[in-house]
């Protein structure tokens, strides 16, 4: 279901919820701060609008589990009330050993018919197709279950779906940061374009450009890479999960209220 280009004249206001992908970890901005796809979505809502008419909150916070982030940012969206949401949740829960993605889903379902009596459109976000990235391909099935759960949910509030499993271009490697977690600013400038064609925009590029071709690897640079991955990305992140921190704790929303853009 797409919005119209009339109703895309009409969101003058944008709140982002969710996790890491929605604050943008993966893209760099300013100082210490990301940038991502939520980000770039807003400039280009505001592009519709008259200088300093749209304004736009960003409350992701990386590493926050689904019921975190119904408990500390959905509250905050409400009380917002802008024009549009995007909610994008429960990522984190699914890659947990032994995690039921109709458990989560149930619990998603019941966030969005909360917001959806509370605010404007709100567009839900589907995973990603994760047969290509190697922490993440064993999930695949996880991934794709809730992701159905997500479009039945849609259907049944009336939601705009942000179909990441269909976005092929992010299947590519250089759509991925170095930790192969979080996309990179590419893959997150594609997203950001997709949810705009969502939305009824015309964008300025096709997300599923095809990428420019690359030299094929060989093996030893596979494997170089891969001990390098490990070192640097998987062990601290297993060690995160056995001291039971995440990478959200003592991190606060960014962009926290409704500002011009």
């Amino acid at each position: 279901m797409a919005a119209t280009t009339t109703n895309i004249k009409t969101i003058g206001s944008y709140a982002a919820i969710g996790d890491s992908f929605t604050e943008g970890v993966g893209d760099p901005g300013p100082g210490d701060s990301f940038l991502g796809w939520a980000d770039r979505l807003a400039v280009l809502l505001a592009d519709q609008r008259d200088e300093h008419d749209f304004r736009y909150a960003n409350l992701a916070v990386r590493g926050k589990l689904l019921d975190q982030i119904v408990a500390d940012q959905v509250p905050r969206a409400k009380a917002l009330a802008p024009d549009l949401v995007t909610f994008c949740a429960g990522g984190n829960d699914i890659i947990r050993p032994g995690s039921d993605p109709d458990a989560v889903a149930e619990r998603f379902e019941a966030a969005v018919a909360d917001l959806t009596g509370a605010v404007g459109l709100v567009m839900i976000t589907t995973g990603f197709d994760t047969r290509g990235v190697p922490v993440l391909k064993h999930l695949r099935g996880k991934v794709a279950t809730y992701s159905a759960h997500v479009r039945a949910i849609a259907d049944r509030y009336g939601c705009p779906v942000l179909d990441l499993w269909s976005l092929k271009s992010v299947q590519d490697r250089r759509a991925w940061d170095a930790d192969r977690l979080h996309l990179s600013p590419e893959g997150h400038t594609r997203v950001a374009l997709r949810a705009a064609q969502v939305l009824g925009l015309e964008v300025p590029a096709d997300p599923d450009q095809p990428w420019p071709q690359l030299r094929p690897r060989g093996s030893v640079d596979v494997t170089r890479d891969n001990i390098q991955w490990a070192r640097e990305y998987l062990v601290p992140w297993i060690g995160r999960r056995l001291r039971g921190e995440s990478s959200g704790d003592h991190v606060e929303a960014k962009r926290p209220d409704l500002l011009p853009l």
